[in-house]
């Protein structure tokens, strides 16, 4: 299996330094700071690189599951919501789902998206955020 790499530095003290992420594949290269972390700044966050990770390791794993049923999902699209709290520490990620998948109950495609929410590598390396939901909105 494949390893992949990201870079991450820093200059100057935490409220008035700054930092820059660049991700190995070269999708993306950017700058972060205090402010754009723990309050409203411009740049991302390790938070938000967090959350599109799992939103698209969840969407995928989904989808391997689909497929493995036979399914082809016309659309699987997620949002994911890292929460910050005191700590700092991650205190919850919130998984939404819109699903547009033909030839499945509404019951199995929710206890699909729960298998996957359960298993996708991600969610399993964040197994340690006291709370993850999924909410789940059939097409």
């Amino acid at each position: 299996m494949p390893v992949k790499s990201a870079e991450a530095t820093w200059n100057g003290t935490l409220k008035e330094g700054k930092g820059h992420l660049k991700l190995e594949s070269g999708v993306y290269e950017g700058g972060y700071t205090f402010a754009s972390r723990f309050e409203d700044g411009k740049g991302t966050n390790p938070e938000e690189l967090i959350a599109a990770a799992h939103s698209g390791c969840y969407t995928m794993f989904l989808s391997a599951l689909l497929s493995e049923k036979g399914l082809n999902p016309e659309r699987l699209h997620t949002t994911a919501k890292v929460h910050l709290g005191a700590g700092p520490a991650v205190t919850k990620i919130e998984l939404f789902l819109e699903a547009q998948v033909s030839g499945i109950s509404e019951e199995d495609l929710r206890a699909t998206a729960q298998e996957a929410k359960e298993k996708c590598p991600i969610s399993k390396l964040l197994a340690a955020v006291p709370e993850m939901t999924l909410d789940i909105k059939v097409l």
